[in-house]
């Protein structure tokens, strides 16, 4: 009965708000920046590779480190187990749409990563933290909604979407080694308090390091499954750009559903207007706030043109799926897998989920804490009342994670997507609300950026002098907060 009321919710709020939301803030944002997407994309790859491996002193947090704790957070099991569940439920024709919202969703991540450094607040020597909850407060005067959100996305990163990072860890090692869920969930559970309970330090350089690797080991499975059926890849194409428009009889709900499963899921996977990938954006130390809004920009299309995609072409040249049928998630691409490279593919395939979930629940849980301290009074306008409280708070909501990871791992799949798709869409549409009324400071930001760049400088630095309001701006007026 609870999973049909937050599925009858989920309708109403993604038919009716959050889609309407996503395209109109996609396009505006879009035609604002000029497509930024596309014409600043070689300076997003060279500030990606530039900042890899680059050195930190203590607890600082690079601009690249910023991007993998943002990364571990949206490529997960989304990429995964959402893309073939959406194959699934909307057909071949819902990968499109994910595809679509992706290239808009560029622009939208671009808006919230530059507005969250711009109204980032100092914490120590180049140590900083910020995101929705305290642009929303600061920079928007709206101190309610700012709490509110806080508190909705403290609940559904790390709790909520932390059960579904679990739930899919445990499904694949019992479909590859037959092992209790109850059990792997107890393993797992102790695993991320060891990473949880070592603070944003650990987080950083624990993501840095297994980020780019899984990723990359994904990536060339996906490679080598398109070569060995590289005469069927114009046919798969064909196919998504069809049923994208026409979908087939056995899709119920039509063209709609094919749209809308294409947007959820590719929503939950990229992240893009949620307003959790700013919390990361906020934490690098860096001389000006584009140069994060690029590095988040193109996480975008790392999550969705190559990691969805990745899965999308494994599970349609198999040809293992059946649309509406019971085999679906992480254990369809189990089954496709297998059907290519052999009946050791699923435990392959295993290890790599473990690594792209662990990392999610790690990244997820640091968009809790981030919003945690933000009810800390003493940061936040300086106000000494309930400090004490919030170190308390903290370690019952790393408890409460590790919980979640046991209840994920033995908890329903339906049911656990549904309420991740609840609050996914809360979280749209306040965070959107907001980026709607700041988005004219980072278009501001980004001119400025460019005219940098265009006068010769090769790396440009911020100045709050370029912000007509300064309201909320504490980390850019001290010259000692940049590299």
């Amino acid at each position: 009965m609870l999973n049909t009321i937050v599925e009858f919710i989920n309708n109403i709020l993604w038919n009716y708000i959050v889609l309407v939301l996503l395209i109109i803030s996609g396009v505006v944002f879009t035609l604002k920046t000029k497509f930024v997407q596309v014409r600043m994309l070689k300076d997003m790859i060279r500030i990606i590779f530039c900042g890899a491996g680059q050195k930190t002193k203590e607890k600082e947090v690079s601009g690249f480190q910023a991007f993998c704790i943002s990364a571990a957070s949206h490529v997960g099991v989304g990429n995964i187990a959402g893309v073939a569940i959406a194959i699934v439920m909307g057909g071949p024709g819902a990968v499109f749409w994910m595809w679509l919202m992706s290239f808009f969703g560029c622009a939208i991540s671009f808006v919230e990563s530059t507005l969250a450094q711009i109204y980032k607040l100092p914490k120590g020597q180049k140590q900083f933290y910020g995101g929705p909850a305290y642009y929303i407060k600061n920079a928007l005067k709206k101190p309610i909604l700012a709490n509110y959100f806080a508190i909705l996305i403290s609940v559904a990163f790390g709790l909520i979407y932390v059960s579904v990072q679990a739930n899919t860890i445990a499904q694949s090692v019992e479909t590859a080694f037959g092992i209790n869920t109850a059990i792997t969930g107890v393993l797992v559970a102790i695993l991320a308090s060891l990473v949880i309970f070592g603070g944003i330090t650990r987080i950083a350089k624990f993501t840095e390091a297994i980020v780019p690797i899984m990723a990359g080991f994904y990536l060339l499975s996906a490679l080598i499954v398109i070569i060995i059926n590289i005469n069927i890849v114009p046919s798969m194409f064909a196919l998504i750009i069809h049923d994208a428009f026409s979908p087939q009889a056995a899709v119920g709900g039509g063209f709609g559903a094919v749209l809308m499963t294409g947007i959820k899921r590719g929503l939950f996977s990229n992240e893009a207007g949620e307003g959790s990938i700013p919390n990361a954006a906020a934490t690098a130390s860096c001389n000006h706030p584009v140069r994060q809004g690029l590095i988040h920009t193109f996480g975008v299309y790392v999550d969705t043109w190559l990691i969805c995609s990745a899965t999308a072409f494994i599970v349609l040249l198999s040809g293992q799926y059946i649309i509406n049928g019971d085999v679906t998630g992480v254990s369809l691409v189990q089954s496709s897998l297998a059907n290519i490279y052999g009946h050791y593919a699923p435990h392959v395939l295993s290890f790599i989920i473990f690594l792209f979930a662990f990392s999610s629940i790690v990244g997820n849980y640091y968009y809790g804490e981030v919003n945690i301290a933000f009810f800390d009074n003493k940061k936040n306008n300086n106000d000494k009342q309930n400090s004490n409280i919030i170190p308390k708070i903290m370690n019952i909501f790393r408890l409460g994670v590790v919980f979640m990871v046991f209840f994920g791992s033995i908890a329903k799949l339906k049911f656990i997507w549904n309420c991740a798709d609840l609050f996914m869409g809360l979280l749209c549409i306040t965070n959107i609300f907001a980026i709607l009324h700041l988005s004219k400071y980072s278009f501001i930001a980004l001119e400025d950026y460019v005219s940098q760049k265009k006068s010769g400088i090769a790396d440009p630095v911020f100045s709050d002098r370029i912000i007509p309001d300064k309201t909320g701006i504490y980390a850019w007026n001290n010259k000692e907060n940049t590299l």
